[in-house]
């Protein structure tokens, strides 16, 4: 049986001034409608039952995950007692499946997603799911829709059979954020999908391949097994929680290990790093302009994302800007900057200016 952990920890700096510390954009209603999680659940359970989805989240989150999500069983949100980047969090919420099911096979997913041609999604999954029975651990990369240097990469090798429908492929080698001219070859060849940060593996698997190549972090994870289900209190967890490492699953695990597959998946994948990434999710022409949450009057503007906050919003002669309005802040940017968002929470930060962030 599928099992399914959301990884929902992350503060979302390039969604300022609406995603911030207290709540992160996976808790926003960024497209108008249900919070990102809320999204990132729904998708899911046509094939994953409630008691199976479990989220990974930081400690400040875990109430409001469970107002959020209240069809999960409130043992299923687990509390990060700091971040720790995505192995140690997996590893922890691999843990938490596995008293429910050692045998499970779990799906790693993150709650900022978004990818509209559910179906499709499920139908991938699925397969992945499919694969990772034989005992391969499994990645779901994102066919390119162009040369993307934001991403990191997947080169696929040959076929490894037919899952599900699908054809699924062996991963040759992951792959950092390319320059423009890599990423137009990578583009070009055919044989490069989208890191996507999702993962599909036996539990017992993960295990194994932990202990080979995160000896480190599987001696923690161990330790804590004990301590979360048999020890003496958070004291104890705190304790070794504060002495695991932290690192990324890709660069830890996925990067090192040798029996991977990769299942493509073309659902209209965005990852929502930025202003500019949600106008390209919900433009649906060249120059149109969006609006969520807002009213706009415009005269001779175009290419515009507008976040409103309440108020109307009215604008003269201007192209190609993101406009996001909150009670105490106000961001203006060209949306070919808005990468740069990220810099004015930097200042904020150095700033002391603490009730903004």
């Amino acid at each position: 049986m599928l099992h399914v952990l959301i990884l929902a920890g992350g503060v979302g700096s390039r969604m300022w001034p609406r995603s911030r510390q207290a709540v992160p954009k996976q808790f926003l209603d960024i497209t108008g409608g249900e919070t990102m999680i809320q999204t990132t659940v729904r998708r899911v359970l046509p094939i994953v039952p409630a008691e199976h989805i479990f989220v990974a989240t930081g400690e400040r989150y875990v109430a409001l995950v469970r107002e959020q999500l209240p069809m999960l069983p409130a043992e299923n949100v687990i509390a990060e007692i700091s971040g720790k980047n995505t192995a140690p969090a997996i590893g922890l919420g691999a843990l938490h499946i596995a008293r429910q099911n050692p045998r499970a096979t779990m799906a790693v997913l993150t709650a900022d997603h978004l990818i509209p041609q559910e179906v499709v999604f499920r139908t991938a999954l699925q397969a992945a799911a499919e694969v990772a029975e034989t005992g391969k651990l499994v990645t779901l990369g994102i066919t390119p829709t162009g040369p993307e240097t934001g991403y990191g990469y997947i080169h696929r090798g040959d076929a490894v059979g037919e899952f599900g429908g699908q054809t699924v492929f062996r991963v040759n080698q992951f792959l950092e954020k390319p320059d423009r001219a890599t990423a137009q070859k990578f583009f070009d060849s055919g044989e490069y999908y989208w890191n996507s940060g999702m993962f599909i593996w036996k539990i017992e698997v993960l295990f194994d391949q932990l202990r080979r190549h995160m000896p480190q972090l599987m001696t923690g994870l161990d330790a804590l097994n004990g301590a979360l289900f048999d020890g003496d209190g958070s004291a104890q967890v705190a304790a070794i929680w504060n002495d695991i490492e932290a690192q990324s699953i890709d660069v830890g695990l996925m990067e090192k290990a040798a029996d991977v597959a990769v299942v493509p998946l073309d659902a209209g994948w965005n990852d929502v790093g930025s202003w500019a990434a949600l106008y390209d999710e919900l433009a649906t022409s060249a120059g149109e302009n969006v609006r969520v949450n807002a009213e706009h009057l415009s005269v001779d503007s175009r290419g515009l994302l507008i976040q409103g906050g309440g108020k109307l919003v009215a604008t003269i002669g201007v192209e190609d800007l993101v406009i996001v309005e909150t009670d105490d802040a106000l961001l203006v940017c060209a949306r070919d900057r808005a990468q740069d968002v990220k810099k004015i929470v930097e200042q904020l930060k150095s700033n002391g200016k603490q009730a903004y962030l």
